[in-house]
């Protein structure tokens, strides 16, 4: 085992439509999703010499040191140890994978490749081990590489986060799962979800 220092990079990822097609009895929910990888990306420099975990960067205030980290669990999940510095650029709670960006670099860079256990740890983090883009489903263990295609995108990131379990928590009570296919970008399952937990969203989205 390496104790080389190593600089790995994190891009962040986007989900371009999302369908919640049910929920399994471990409470799990099933998806049919579209994701892409982005250029913004994170940046972890990995000492195996040591350990700990310290996050600088734009968006660094937005996170805590703590052992509920995913790069945390990830280490865990790799039975590896190693400090870790993360420069974060990836908004946090925005949508963009900036945890699960960060701990699937750190499951690539441990040689770790089982997918349903990443996608346990986070439903983003085995599309986020793989990148490119991809159509996703299961829980996010099953990722399905699809033809690259190069496109600019403008992130509209608003000032405030929004958790994920809150999200999926709010659907439930919202609707019945989805059983239409995918068949389109742009659709998105969770945001009436996403609006009722933080209603400011629609406002953003009204704006543009």
């Amino acid at each position: 085992m390496s104790a080389e220092i190593v600089s790995l990079v994190a891009p962040a990822k986007l989900t371009l439509s999302l369908r919640v097609t049910g929920i399994r009895k471990d409470g799990f929910h099933l998806i049919d999703s579209e994701m892409v990888t982005l250029e913004l990306a994170d940046e972890l420099i990995v000492d195996p010499s040591r350990t700990g975990l310290e996050i600088t960067g734009k968006f660094a205030n937005d996170l805590e040191n703590s052992s509920d980290n995913l790069v945390v669990r990830a280490l865990q999940l790799a039975n590896r140890r190693a400090h870790v510095s993360i420069t974060k650029s990836i908004p946090s709670s925005g949508g963009l994978g900036g945890g699960s960006a960060d701990a699937a670099a750190i499951l690539r860079w441990a040689g770790f490749t089982d997918l349903v256990s990443a996608a346990k740890l986070g439903a983003d983090i085995a599309f986020c081990m793989i990148g490119g883009r991809a159509r996703v489903s299961g829980i996010g263990e099953v990722v399905n590489p699809l033809k690259k295609v190069a496109r600019e995108i403008t992130l509209v990131v608003p000032p405030f986060r929004v958790s994920t379990p809150a999200v999926y928590r709010a659907f439930d009570q919202l609707t019945d799962f989805c059983k239409t296919p995918l068949k389109h970008a742009g659709v998105n399952d969770l945001e009436p979800a996403a609006i009722k937990v933080e209603p400011r969203l629609a406002i953003w989205k009204k704006k543009i």
